[in-house]
């Protein structure tokens, strides 16, 4: 699976702010998840990610076709990283000791709407539709999917805290190995597995370890997946949708 990354500074996100059309609730494609917040704003204590550091670079898969669904996934409006002001502040710190050593940050996700995560939800109950099999769950039946825990009805991302980010060179953009794609569904993807080569095995270890002096716990099922600690929502899931418009800097 080939990457592509979005490197987006504040420049970008205001002209992204005037191609967007501003979002309704209620409006068509927008539907309210029940009992999560919905609305065109997100709360006080969220922010842009590249307005708290312009150089991690973005690769917003939801926002595209290039995702296990096949398609941009409901509710991503523009292709940035929206997260809860403390979990940005930690990366950023993070990125500053990276780049020292020639590396950078991407990110693949960070906040996910309800509406998106409901989305993950019907596309996983549908044996039909089996385009992405070979990509993302080649050796995982899809019926496997939700009863495995690889997709379940709420997220860590919904609230605000959480973010799938990998390593690159931070010259060329480089991804380095990390022994899997991002959101491969399987074992391979724990974060020890010892299926994947030492050098991988060593790439996870330092992302792991950048991360975690920054507050961040991973997902043991997923090297890509880590958390901020303590979650400034830690209840709530939000349904809010990831534009420019949803946030202010």
């Amino acid at each position: 699976m080939r990457t592509a990354a979005v490197a987006i500074g504040v420049g970008v996100l205001a002209g992204l702010g005037a191609l967007g059309a501003p979002y309704a609730p209620g409006a068509p494609g927008a539907p309210h998840a029940p009992g999560a917040p919905a609305g065109g704003s997100a709360p006080p204590g969220f922010a842009a990610l590249a307005h708290v550091d312009p150089t991690v670079r973005q690769d917003m898969r939801y926002a595209t076709a290039r995702n296990f669904t096949g398609r941009p996934v409901d509710g991503y409006e523009d292709p940035v990283c929206l997260l809860a002001r403390p979990a940005a502040d930690a990366l950023r710190r993070a990125q500053r000791g990276l780049l020292l050593r020639g590396l950078s940050l991407r990110v693949y996700d960070c906040y996910r709407p309800q509406r998106a995560v409901d989305r993950f939800v019907r596309w996983a109950g549908d044996p039909a539709d089996q385009g992405t099999k070979a990509d993302y769950y080649p050796d995982v039946d899809k019926d496997r999917l939700i009863p495995d825990g690889y997709i379940a009805e709420r997220s860590g991302h919904s609230r605000g805290s959480t973010v799938d980010v990998t390593l690159v060179d931070a010259a060329s953009g480089r991804e380095l190995d990390m022994g899997t794609p991002f959101d491969l569904f399987g074992p391979r993807s724990h974060t020890d597995s010892p299926a994947v080569p030492p050098a991988a095995r060593a790439n996870r270890l330092l992302l792991l370890r950048a991360l975690r002096a920054q507050g961040f716990v991973n997902l043991p099922e997923e090297w890509w997946h880590f958390t901020h600690r303590p979650e400034v929502f830690p209840d709530t899931h939000f349904d809010f949708p990831v534009s420019v418009a949803a946030v202010r800097p």
